[in-house]
């Protein structure tokens, strides 16, 4: 492993000039090295430079040449699988099985994304034919596609340092539409993100490409992560984070004379809904399971189950003691780094004295990054309207909130901001006695799972990883699955262009043999 702890600008390496920052072992409180020093202003400009100019060439560049770029990062990432399960545990505190699960993850990811990039179908071809007997007037030959928007930053991820990081899904669905990528690295993981960082821009040189289609740098949120946001040249954000970060990324895309979009994926709940035929059925299995998921990577996963609704009967009783058990059973986590592991705190002991709450397992005062579960109960009627209740809780616990009818049920649900997922356990008849729920529901989450849990999020071509604000920037995306790529792109129309003249994907001919939409009908 030779970690110089340096930038990437482009093909070159980039020693920082600002202040030095280095990861620290959350399990030990060990302090790593290198040193990774902050870019300058300078130093930011010139990635966004080098980006810009690097756009014109890659968006023209072939399909098959982005596929085979993505592919080339994966099996350069493959060979530092070694290092990575190395470095990955010092810095985060995940076990190496961890790491390794993810770099695979990763992998996976660039390698869907090179075969969309290379099935081509993705732009949404269509070919609208001129008709010049067309009464009143003609009609004029249109067709149109999606491009790549131009220059994306990207903000690694804090809980994920691969799969949502410098060469994750954000970084993986723009480059497959065309756009360069300038990285910030998060502070918990700079080693990790240097390896990453040596394999994308390995792959860039092996495949030709220009000089700045990736970069990586270094630097605090409010100094290079803004300076990004804030340059004319950088067309779209993607951000894995806090709700704080992400308003303050958007706000700060918002303010520019040109604004552009914030792809933000910025917290959840994911509200399980326990409903009383599976209650009554399957109530401890269901508590054992729920709780596996809660505690899953010490609770620090986006989709882990923060808030349990269900009847204020005997079975959610028996639930609740059984729930309560395995959460008091489960061993202690290292969290990822001392800010997340006292932002837990701090929200556990919110909770603790809130009056209307309950503690019915309370984590014990731990050493280091050392994190206990707990678990929670409150009333339908005191968790509604009460913001600090619906507030998510980054970590290993869960509250259950009891109503007293379907009525209370349903106003609950109406009363949810907008969460990643939300998990109906229940029978089928339960299902057909709450299809008024499952209809809030629909309005509510991007993404329905029944009897199921909601951590683990499967990298397929249907998977919807988003939802309304504020659990992402905007509710009509998604960071997972192939549908991430039209973050990054935009309609462009053209009309009574000469077939010589038109991109492949739009000429008659259709030389890339791709789907299209030909006078209003999909042509296979």
């Amino acid at each position: 492993m030779n970690l110089q702890g340096h930038s990437i600008i482009g093909n070159a390496s980039a020693a920082g000039t600002g202040k030095a920052a280095h990861a620290t072992n959350p399990a030990t409180g060990e302090s790593l090295s290198p040193d990774y020093l902050e870019v300058s202003e300078a130093q930011a400009n010139e990635a966004v430079a080098k980006a810009a100019a690097a756009f014109p060439i890659y968006r023209k560049s072939s399909s098959a040449d982005r596929a085979t770029f993505l592919r080339t990062i994966a099996e350069q990432i493959e060979a530092r699988g070694d290092e990575l399960a190395e470095r990955g545990p010092l810095e985060t505190g995940l076990p190496k099985g961890r790491i390794r699960m993810e770099t695979g993850r990763t992998c996976g990811q660039l390698r869907l994304f090179a075969s969309v990039a290379e099935d081509g179908s993705w732009v949404d071809a269509r070919i609208d034919h001129a008709d010049p007997d067309r009464q009143p007037i003609p009609k004029p030959d249109v067709r149109s596609m999606l491009q790549g928007l131009g220059p994306v930053a990207v903000f690694c991820a804090s809980n994920f340092p691969l799969a949502f990081s410098v060469a994750g899904g954000d970084t993986a669905s723009a480059l497959a539409a065309g756009c360069p990528v300038i990285v910030k690295a998060h502070h918990s993981h700079p080693g990790t993100a240097e390896i990453v960082g040596q394999a994308v821009q390995a792959a860039a040189q092996k495949c030709g490409l220009p000089d700045g289609v990736f970069s990586l740098l270094y630097g605090g949120g409010r100094t290079v992560g803004a300076a990004l946001v804030r340059h004319p040249s950088i067309r779209a954000v993607g951000f894995t984070g806090s709700l704080a970060g992400g308003r303050a990324l958007m706000d700060l895309a918002a303010a520019r004379p040109e604004p552009i979009p914030v792809y933000a994926e910025m917290g959840s709940l994911n509200p399980v809904f326990i409903l009383p035929g599976a209650m009554a059925e399957r109530g401890q299995a269901i508590a054992e399971g729920l709780s596996g998921s809660v505690t899953l990577g010490v609770g620090q996963f986006c989709t882990s189950p923060g808030l349990v609704v269900a009847a204020n009967d005997d079975d959610t009783a028996q639930f609740v003691t059984t729930l309560a058990e395995k959460q008091q059973e489960a061993a202690p986590g290292v969290m990822l780094n001392s800010s997340i592991h006292d932002a837990y705190e701090s929200s556990v002991t919110q909770l603790q004295e809130h009056k209307a709450v309950k503690a019915l397992a309370t984590p014990a005062k731990q050493k280091g990054c050392l994190a206990d579960p707990a678990l929670f109960e409150v009333a339908a009627t005191d968790f509604i309207g009460d913001t600090t209740l619906s507030s998510e809780v980054f970590g290993p616990s869960t509250t259950v909130v009891k109503h007293g009818s379907e009525a209370e049920l349903l106003d609950l649900a109406k009363s949810l901001e907008g969460h990643l997922t939300g998990t109906v356990h229940g029978t089928e008849a339960d299902l057909v006695a709450n299809r008024d729920l499952i209809d809030v529901l629909e309005t509510k989450v991007g993404r329905l799972i029944f009897n199921g849990y909601p951590t683990g999020v499967e990298v397929c071509q249907a998977m919807v990883h988003g939802g309304p604000y504020p659990a992402t920037a905007d509710g009509r995306s998604t960071s997972v699955g192939t549908q991430a790529i039209y973050r990054f792109a935009r309609p462009i129309a053209y009309q009574g262009f000469p077939q010589s003249q038109l991109p492949p994907e739009l000429q008659d001919a259709n030389p890339l043999g791709i789907a299209q939409m030909i006078d209003g009908k999909r042509t296979v």
